[in-house]
């Protein structure tokens, strides 16, 4: 492998906690010169916020190696019509946005983007589901419905805009192939000789196949050995963890 791809939660942290072995992964890879990313659907984390989070758990790596939802729903709005958004998210997603190019508004915007936010109110999702409703186009950085302990997460927030008018929004993040696309064009890599490491068949499983990755599956998240028979898919690889991958 020339490139990898890895999921942070699940995969090389628990919350906060270093999973173990996972920096024996971080390790290798870099010792062994391997292009390394890390994608993550969380989008309201700057990749300075996320170094932090891995200095804190023992791992030391550059910011230039982190890949957020936030990032790549800037980046595929940069190739879309429009440069005024009225966001629902947190600093990080508003700071992309801005960083692209975008006026953060709610004056006639041409997009309404979710993220992830702990402050949704009524006057959000009000105003989200008129402006969708009059036309502006419906984009959310990730599917995901809920974190630990039941957190409402972006795919949650998202669901009374669309009940409300009837539009789905685009989900950025994974199992879409287009933030594994995006992905692999900010690390200058290719799908046939980039593997990805996750914890989950729903999300990174299934985004790697799509986009064409070779897969591994680390069984320190999400799914289980026993969630890959209910599944249309089976990941090339398993692992009990990160520490165990020896493609490399």
């Amino acid at each position: 492998m020339k490139n990898i791809i890895c999921d942070i939660d699940g995969v090389i942290l628990h919350n906060n906690e270093l999973i173990p072995g996972a920096d024996t992964f971080v390790r290798r890879v870099l010792e062994q010169n391997i292009n390394l990313l890390f994608l993550t659907n969380y989008p309201a984390q700057t990749p300075r916020d996320l170094q932090n989070r891995f200095y804190a758990a023992g791992i030391e790596v550059p910011e230039s190696l982190f890949y957020t939802s936030a990032m790549a729903t800037a980046d595929f709005l940069r190739c879309q019509q429009g440069q005024k958004a009225y966001v629902i998210g947190e600093g990080a997603l508003i700071h992309e946005l801005y960083k692209s190019g975008f006026t953060i508004t709610d004056i006639d915007p041409d997009f309404v983007v979710v993220g992830e936010t702990r402050n949704y109110n009524w006057s959000m999702m009000q105003m989200g589901a008129r402006f969708v409703a009059d036309g502006a186009r419906f984009i959310a950085t990730n599917p995901d419905t809920h974190g630990p302990k039941m957190h409402p997460a972006c795919g949650a927030l998202c669901a009374p805009i669309e009940r409300m008018t009837g539009k789905k929004p685009f989900y950025v993040g994974k199992p879409s192939a287009w933030i594994i696309r995006a992905a692999l064009n900010h690390m200058d890599a290719h799908s046939e000789n980039t593997l990805i490491v996750g914890d989950n068949l729903n999300t990174d499983i299934l985004a790697g196949f799509q986009a064409g990755l070779e897969t591994a599956l680390v069984l320190t998240g999400v799914s289980q050995v026993a969630d890959i028979d209910n599944m249309p898919f089976r990941p090339q690889h398993i692992y009990d963890c990160a520490g165990d991958i020896d493609l490399f």
